[in-house]
């Protein structure tokens, strides 16, 4: 159970209430403070709509940090917001696979992304050789917006294992294909 209160819009302030037109239980929560919510919706925002880094591999790289961290909720919503972007159901068994440093199907860029993703969990940063790695095939652009999603998506899994989100059941559905080891 949250630790705050899920609220809805007609709980808000007129001014408030657009803050809601995805009411999901992590906007939900959020808009206990408005303020707060609108800045993390603007990153987000950014990330999904704005960034010209490649959709897909942004979706990985968050889904990295989601199964790294065990996090039902953000694993789960990024397997569904991963599909609309290209994200195939052989890509996220080749994430598993990448994660268990086994060999996987995914092309070379892909499986440095997912290995910067794991570093920066893991280690803080991405190594010197993973950042080069990268680089290669990344402008500075692309890799600035893939280093702030990878920390971005490493602060939300914080923030929703802190507040102890609840799991919309819709999204729960995906841990029947997807089973995270050690969540229940």
């Amino acid at each position: 159970m949250a630790r705050l209160p899920y609220l809805d819009a007609e709980q808000l302030p007129p001014e408030h209430k657009e803050l809601l037109k995805r009411p999901i239980n992590l906007t939900r929560l959020l808009v206990n403070s408005p303020g707060m919510a609108r800045a993390f919706h603007g990153i987000g925002g950014y990330i999904r709509n704005k960034s010209t880094l490649d959709p897909r591999l942004r979706e990985l790289a968050i889904l990295q940090v989601g199964w790294m961290e065990k996090s039902e909720y953000e694993f789960t919503h990024h397997v569904k917001i991963g599909k609309e972007f290209g994200v195939t159901d052989e890509d996220i068994q080749n994430l598993f696979l990448e994660t268990e440093g086994k060999p996987s199907k995914l092309e070379p860029l892909a499986r440095a992304i997912l290995k910067g993703a794991r570093e920066m969990v893991r280690e803080l940063a991405m190594s010197d050789a993973t950042f080069a790695e990268i680089k290669k095939d990344l402008s500075n652009e692309h890799m600035t917006d893939l280093v702030l999603t990878i920390a971005f998506y490493c602060a939300v899994v914080r923030v929703l294992a802190t507040m102890k989100m609840d799991n919309e059941p819709q999204y729960k559905e995906v841990l029947k294909q997807y089973p995270i080891p050690g969540v229940s």
